[in-house]
């Protein structure tokens, strides 16, 4: 009989088949294996067929509070102690304690740990041993180990993550996986063939997560992006209160504006928004997942407004129809006020043609006013895109309907286009109202970086329209990279100047105290799991399920 044709029927059921995660999931596809190609024969003997058969149910303890991807700073310790042929597990710190591994929370009774191989005074670097957790028969945790799901989730809630505290656990030395490096009876470690055969890597010190230039890429355009859109926010109220004044008094010609305006910011920044709590949770890798991160329930509550007050695209489509219309009184000869002045040049603009490297376009990329302008000359070219493409549509004998249909790709483009160059010209006009010359420059780093992420991110624009050249893009690109790291020192205070109080955030990663990892842990031990040592369905379905193997 094959070894699939014996497969308990539990596996007959897990993810691979249903397409769900299930707790007994890591089981098959980490523990088992890791068993097969780590363990030696004699260790195979003496766990596989017991795995195999659910009497021991196992997981893949890897993953700490504190250390994700970062391998080389796991502190789970293994210090083998030659008096009694035994490896010593222990978890030092809150940041050492295994968390995530699926089915570890109150499914498995065994785990494969990875830990750091200290023997004869010495660290041999990350090796697993396979570490018992729960009592076989009654599944209460062992003395020495402290075990739990650690709480709600984005989703996956069929599986049951959990943690793994362990306190001076004691192993046999038979335990630490053999078949590429070992340890002696009298301590001596034997080194694999291959150091690549096993985790033999020394503990390095870790850097600070923003530090890294890849996490400072995600999160501090949109640092500069919430500066921008709180002085868009501000500008926008005055304007209400301003021309809600005006109509009282019988004045409605800046009406239309205002409803387009607003009706494409509000389109242009809650998507904007939107895709930046998502990027924030990536960033904070698995714990941003959990729901004590905040994040989750922050994207679940502020996603409807991409739909809400108005479905976004509808909104830029609104404020597309006010700039066709301003486009058609500019073709006219009228000339405009406002933010729809620029387009009075457009009769006359004649944006040179891409130029080589050698001779420069006027754009500076170091100066916000000339950045302005490049946001200008694409936002005009894309309105009158747009316009002409409409037109050209209705000449074609199409109803309104039907033009303004095959041409709305083109329209909502142009509303993005025409909100960015407001959000930018909002910006920048900022920056001068500024007095302290020490926070003026801070926040001209932020405008400059704002303004140059977003050229960097539709380079096709401005590089159709001839705004920028091939090699300006180049430098558009190097100056963010200099942007972040000038603007790392002071993201942190950036953050908190926004004075957004814990209960507001209701985030164990974004709490004021900083203390993340101790919180973390309180936090998990109040999961609804966790009321009982043993969950009932250990003895609804494992227990039963044992008995008849």
């Amino acid at each position: 009989m094959s070894l699939h044709n014996s497969l308990p029927s539990a596996f007959l059921h897990s993810s691979a088949h249903r397409g769900r995660p299930e707790p007994l999931d890591l089981h098959l596809g980490m523990f088992l294996p890791t068993l097969l190609t780590q363990a030696t024969q004699e260790q195979q003997d003496r766990f596989f067929m017991p795995a195999w058969n659910l009497e021991i149910i196992g997981t893949y303890a890897q993953t700490e509070m504190g250390h994700g991807t970062h391998l080389r700073g796991l502190e789970t310790t293994a210090t083998y102690d030659p008096a009694t042929q035994e490896f010593i597990i222990n978890s030092p710190t809150v940041t050492s304690i295994k968390w995530w591994p699926g089915g570890l929370g109150k499914t498995s009774n065994h785990a494969i740990v990875l830990a750091q191989l200290y023997t004869q005074g010495k660290c041999h670097g990350l090796h697993a041993f396979i570490v018992p957790i729960r009592q076989l028969g009654t599944h209460e945790p062992l003395p020495g180990i402290t075990v739990g799901d650690i709480g709600p989730k984005f989703g996956y809630d069929e599986m049951d993550n959990g943690y793994l505290k362990m306190d001076n656990f004691r192993i046999p030395r038979e335990n630490m996986l053999m078949k590429h490096a070992k340890v002696e009876p009298d301590g001596t470690y034997v080194k694999p063939l291959n150091a690549k055969l096993t985790y033999g890597t020394m503990v390095e010190p870790e850097p600070q997560i923003l530090d890294y230039q890849t996490q400072q890429y995600k999160l501090f355009p949109l640092l500069a992006t919430a500066y921008a859109f709180h002085f868009v926010g501000a500008y926008m109220k005055n304007t209400y209160h301003r021309i809600t004044g005006n109509i009282s008094d019988g004045d409605l010609s800046e009406l239309p504006e205002l409803h387009a305006l607003s009706a494409g910011l509000k389109a242009f920044s809650s998507w904007v928004a939107n895709a930046g709590i998502e990027e924030c949770r990536m960033a904070c890798g698995g714990h941003g997942y959990s729901r004590c991160s905040g994040l989750p329930d922050i994207y679940v509550n502020f996603t409807p407004s991409c739909t809400y007050e108005g479905e976004n695209t509808v909104m830029m489509l609104q404020t597309a129809r006010f700039l066709v219309k301003s486009y058609t009184q500019v073709s006219s000869g009228q000339l405009l006020s406002g933010m729809m002045s620029y387009l009075n040049d457009l009769p006359g603009q004649h944006i040179q043609p891409q130029q080589v490297a050698s001779r420069p376009t006027t754009v500076h990329i170091n100066n916000p006013a000339s950045l302005v302008e490049a946001y200008k000359l694409r936002a005009s070219r894309l309105v009158e895109f747009a316009a002409k493409n409409l037109q050209a549509e209705l000449n074609r004998r199409r109803s309104k309907e039907d033009a303004w249909n095959r041409t709305s790709i083109d329209l909502v483009r142009a509303s993005e286009a025409h909100c960015h160059y407001v959000v930018v010209k909002l910006f920048t006009a900022k920056l001068s109202e500024i007095g302290d010359s020490a926070v003026r420059a801070v926040l001209n780093n932020l405008c400059l970086l704002y303004a140059l992420h977003g050229i960097s991110k539709n380079t096709g624009d401005f590089l159709q329209g001839g705004i920028l050249t091939d090699a300006q893009i180049i430098q558009v690109n190097q100056r963010v990279k200099e942007l972040l790291a000038l603007i790392r020192p002071n993201a942190v205070a950036l953050v908190d100047s926004f004075d957004f109080h814990d209960s507001v955030l209701g985030s164990v990663l974004g709490r004021y105290d900083g203390n993340v990892y101790e919180n973390m842990f309180e936090w998990s031990k109040k999961s609804p799991l966790n009321k009982t040592q043993v969950h009932p369905s250990f003895h609804k379905h494992l227990k039963p399920m044992q008995a008849k193997l």
